[in-house]
């Protein structure tokens, strides 16, 4: 078959055990099973937002009954038991048996076109919200059934209190009498919104403007599962709300929102769908429809929360290339199925002449400088110490000479800058004392990679880091690999890439990727993100390298940006860059006793200006600056 990695799963995987087979349950455990609100989860409403490829639509594809169900019949597969057990830990299971019956409703442009009618905006709100909820209740009996270990007879709604008057509405609580009426609404609300001319709103049909609430009437629902009787608690997954009209949507959450509502709904989103205070974290964003966030609904960030461990993705991202990697024809015929033997982390090494040609520019530095052989020692030494204590695989001479070039600079800038003596001292010692760490390491071989073209991006490990977080980039990059590892498989070549062809593929893909942005000021995200790329490669590239390991971000002060108005054009490019995967935002990063909102290159972007991927490393800017990069200052 073709390259895998090159497409959604959900988009050419359609039976369900081949689909099993390959998904990763990483994204229930690292989103779902340790999110601080699990247990509210299935009660109000939920926002799972990240961006396009973050793995939203593989979520609940996964966590639809029918999937659920298809895992646990058949406990003897080892793919299913640590599904299962995923599932468990997000709460879909409890005690081996299902806890959640969930569906996923795939919320389609016709949605939308409900917000064109020429109606007032609630009856515009209410004819899509039940045509989603009839929807909803038919895909749940379809997912209750799809497995055939159950007649639609034998499934039960349990009503909520005191609302036993509405079941009407709803075609009662048999599980036919609720799919002929949700069959019904939504007949006649599709024969509304299909038509090439709106009927006049006294003419609608009656099944469309009747009272139907389905998702407020009913609590729970009743199967036999393995011959006891058994409660779910219902779920309704709305998949890609960002295609609704940004008012409609609004509506929409605020019909969600109800706190007495029982049935469980999750909303999956693209950042873009967010304000721009609410994409970019503002401590002044107001919560949505007069709702708390974490009280009256929760959020989940599938990516760029800057407080998740960048080792859980690296996890799940590899996991994603095991599961992947096996239906390579080419590989799997030669057993080549570990992506991190084919994409090793193997250090590249300069060539004899480069290491001696470095030696000599070191040499003659040092002697511009003025520095004495006496004090070069002392550097060697330092460096020396390091290398023989450093954990990393690479050691190769050329990092400790890199390392020692950057210290004889530093030495040379620490003296300039010191308080001159009343005596004229002869190789005096700085105020701060020299030392080399990981940090700085990292620095020489940034410097080595722009003046000798010395990788500086190879492994999985740094495949994963310039992904973004993101499970499609990811699979982008990756497949870019795997295609080259496979076209050395047919022609009998060693497969394990070497750095220096990691490097050129990935750079290669990040620019492609790049060049492909078609969102909404894509070109003043490409001026920003251009001009950002070069002052942060300049900065890094100092001999005394500033910033240890380099910057790949700008920061401006918390007060400053706070004072930001998110509405103009500015915030908007802003959004629309974190959304896409262009930049992160960090607010209130503490550094030098003050608070910044920094502003991070993506991995994606570091990639094509041979950045570091270390956090940390930053330039101060102002709001200013960001107007002017993006070609706002003279809009």
């Amino acid at each position: 078959m073709a390259n895998p990695f090159l497409r959604r799963a959900t988009e050419y995987v359609r039976e369900d055990e081949s689909f099993l087979s390959i998904v990763s349950p990483a994204p229930l455990t690292t989103f779902l099973a340790t999110n601080k609100h699990k247990d509210d989860m299935f009660e109000v409403p939920v926002r799972i937002i990240g961006a396009p490829g973050s793995g939203k639509t593989m979520l609940a594809t996964l966590a639809e009954f029918k999937m659920v169900e298809t895992i646990l019949k058949d406990g003897s597969n080892p793919t299913n038991r640590t599904l299962a057990a995923a599932l468990s830990q997000a709460g879909f299971l409890r005690e081996g048996k299902p806890h959640v019956a969930a569906v996923r409703v795939p919320m389609e442009s016709e949605y939308r076109d409900f917000w064109e009618l020429p109606y007032d905006p609630i009856v515009r709100t209410k004819l899509a919200f039940w045509l989603v909820q009839a929807r909803a209740m038919l895909g749940l009996i379809r997912n209750l059934t799809a497995n055939r270990t159950r007649s639609i007879e034998e499934i039960e709604f349990v009503p909520r209190a005191d609302y036993e008057a509405h079941l009407e509405q709803i075609g009662g609580l048999s599980a036919t009498g609720i799919r002929d009426r949700a069959l019904a609404v939504q007949r006649a609300i599709y024969s509304v919104g299909a038509g090439l001319r709106a009927p006049r709103f006294d003419a609608l049909p009656a099944d469309a403007t009747a009272p139907y609430a389905p998702f407020d009437a009913i609590k729970g629902i009743r199967i036999d599962w393995k011959g006891e009787r058994i409660e779910l608690a219902p779920l309704v997954m709305l998949d890609d709300v960002h295609a609704l009209h940004h008012d409609q949507l609004e509506e929409m959450f605020g019909l969600l929102s109800h706190r007495e509502m029982k049935f469980g709904r999750w909303l999956m989103m693209r950042l873009d769908a967010l304000s721009p205070s609410a994409v970019m974290r503002s401590p002044a964003a107001q919560p949505t429809h007069n709702r708390a966030t974490g009280r009256d609904f929760v959020d989940i960030h599938m990516q760029g929360d800057e407080k998740k461990d960048r080792k859980q993705f690296r996890s799940m991202a590899k996991d994603m290339a095991k599961r992947y990697l096996p239906m390579v024809e080419g590989l799997r015929n030669r057993n080549a199925t570990d992506i991190e033997r084919l994409v090793p982390g193997e250090p590249p090494a300069l060539s004899p002449g480069q290491i001696k040609e470095l030696a000599g520019k070191i040499d003659k530095e040092q002697r511009s400088l003025s520095i004495s052989s006496s004090r070069r020692q002392e550097i060697d030494a330092i460096v020396d110490d390091f290398m023989a204590r450093t954990k990393s695989y690479d050691k190769e001479p050329e990092v400790s000479l890199a390392l020692k070039r950057i210290l004889l600079h530093r030495y040379a800038v620490r003296i300039a800058r010191s308080t001159p003596s009343l005596f004229e001292e002869l190789d005096p010692d700085p105020k701060t004392p020299l030392k080399a760490d990981a940090d700085l390491a990292h620095g020489a071989r940034l410097h080595l990679h722009h003046e000798y073209r010395r990788p500086l991006h190879y492994g999985i490990d740094d495949v994963c880091d310039a992904s973004n977080e993101n499970a499609e980039v990811f699979l982008q990059f990756a497949g870019a690999l795997v295609a080259n590892i496979e076209t050395r498989a047919i022609r009998n070549n060693s497969l394990p890439l070497p750095a220096r062809e990691q490097q050129a593929i990935l750079i290669e893909k990040a620019k492609s990727i790049m060049d492909g942005w078609a969102f909404p000021h894509a070109q003043r995200v490409r001026d920003m993100v251009d001009a950002i790329g070069q002052e942060c490669r300049d900065e890094s590239r100092l001999p005394n390298a500033p910033l240890d390991a380099g910057a790949n971000a700008i920061a401006i002060l918390e007060e400053e940006m706070e004072r930001l108005p998110l509405d103009d054009e500015l915030g908007a490019v802003l959004k629309h860059a974190i959304a896409n995967g262009a930049i992160t935002i960090d607010r209130n990063y503490g550094q030098g006793g003050k608070l910044w909102a920094l502003i991070e290159l993506t991995g994606t972007v570091g990639l094509v200006y041979g950045l570091t991927f270390n956090r940390g490393g930053f330039i101060p800017k102002k709001v200013d600056y960001l107007r002017r990069v993006t070609g706002l200052s003279d809009a």
